[in-house]
């Protein structure tokens, strides 16, 4: 082999390790719940496979990300007075940083099935981007936790708490904001922290009211879901669930390529999943179900643009797992169903126990649901229900899980852990 060949064999060998290593944001690397590791424990649970567990202070629903040797968490008090990260060592568990980043002098309502730090931050190289909604955003340097650049001015009244996550696209930070008052989704420059664009989510609410009536604030305006950039057709798509609606735009520019109204469900609250020619889209409370949704249209969608529906087994807080022509969902009643992609067919759907609100995983042909006492399930990804594995943690799940090279790293309620065989 030759110098050059070698010295780029060696580069890509590089990268791909680093892209196993890293898990930036909300789902994973590619924002869908899947993984590319091997070896991850098949059977896990309180002193099963755990290698280190840390005490992961306040009250926080929001899931870790990692980055080389650190893995990050945000964290709020309960009473959200109090808003801030925790870093810990991936190899050992030990808090590398510990900082409160916002004092809330008088905090906004937040129900006591959310937090008030529930969106999930996103890392690279050097920095991370986190985000508590209206009351904060900040970028930090990951080596000193110094604040780069903060933004504290974006009124939102979010009602129930905050749930959507940001995502960084080609130097945007994009963030919805979904609240009972305004309702907007915004990319600042993730450099500075400056406004690039702002746009006013643009369905007409009046209409929109099952019963003809106009709700000034409240859940028929809320959402939680977390953004999602694709390539479609060689450009960039970026999809957004809101209250009562769901939307692409240009991520550049904020222009709205299309708009589904969804009459009578509300406060979507999960990251769609792409593919098939289709975006898979939880359409959150109210109307429970999943609606299939043939992507390149322009302009208000109608009907003719869904594919297919399903109300059994759809989730409103947990998202989905594509995997080649199925589509994996666990409702928050713990009933996991498998769809046929194509057509919304049910291949199997079963009753796993519990209540969820954290999202599955998918590694190595199996599906990983953590439920809100703190069961973990595997079963196989497969046209037939099977089984595979169950453990159980002392506290509950309400974050997503994250993987790093051979390992898990899983936040309950009340602490962080790194499982591995």
């Amino acid at each position: 082999m030759s110098s050059k060949l070698f010295l780029a064999a060696a580069v890509f060998a590089a990268s791909t390790l680093s892209a196993a290593e890293n898990w930036p944001q909300f789902r994973g690397p590619d924002g869908d719940g899947r993984t590319d590791a091997k070896g991850l424990p098949v059977v896990m649970g309180e002193g099963v496979k755990v290698k280190w567990k840390a005490a992961a202070h306040g009250k926080a629903w929001s899931s870790p990300v990692i980055w080389g040797n650190e893995v990050w968490v945000t964290t709020a008090t309960e009473d959200g007075k109090e808003l801030g990260v925790i870093a810990f060592d991936k190899a050992t568990g030990k808090v590398l940083h510990d900082k409160v980043l916002f004092r809330v002098a008088e905090p906004q309502f937040c129900h006591k099935f959310n937090s008030h730090a529930s969106p999930t931050p996103v890392i690279e190289e050097g920095r991370i981007y986190v985000s508590f909604g209206s009351p904060g955003i900040a970028c930090l340097d990951t080596t000193t936790c110094a604040v780069l650049w903060e933004r504290r001015d974006f009124v939102c009244n979010h009602f129930r708490g905050a749930g959507s996550s940001p995502v960084v696209w080609d130097g945007l930070l994009i963030q919805p904001f979904d609240g009972s008052d305004h309702q907007f989704i915004a990319a600042l420059d993730k450099k500075t922290g400056t406004t690039v664009w702002q746009v006013k989510r643009s369905v007409d609410y009046k209409d929109l009211q099952p019963d003809g009536k106009v709700q000034a604030d409240g859940d028929w305006r809320k959402a939680f879901a977390t953004p999602h950039v694709i390539d479609w057709q060689g450009k960039p798509l970026l999809l957004s669930s809101g209250a009562k609606a769901h939307y692409a735009y240009e991520p550049a520019t904020g222009k709205e390529v299309w708009r589904f109204d969804e009459h009578g469900a509300h406060s979507a609250g999960s990251r769609p999943v792409v593919g098939l020619g289709m975006v898979f889209i939880p359409v959150g409370f109210g109307k429970k179900q999943i609606i299939a949704l043939k992507l390149g249209g322009t302009g208000v969608l109608d009907e003719a643009s869904i594919v297919w529906r399903a109300e059994k087994g759809a989730p409103n807080k947990p998202s989905l797992i594509l995997d080649g022509d199925y589509i994996y969902a666990v409702d928050d009643k713990g009933i996991a169903t498998c769809f046929e992609a194509k057509t919304g067919t049910v291949k199997w759907s079963e009753r796993i126990g519990g209540d969820y609100s954290a999202s599955p995983l998918f590694a190595e042909g199996r599906l990983y649901f953590f439920s809100e006492n703190g069961t973990v399930t595997v079963v196989a990804a497969a046209q037939e229900f099977k089984k595979l594995g169950e453990g159980k943690f002392d506290d509950g799940f309400m974050a997503s899980p994250a993987v790093s090279g051979k390992a898990l790293f899983l936040r309950t309620k009340s602490a962080l852990y790194r499982v591995e065989e």
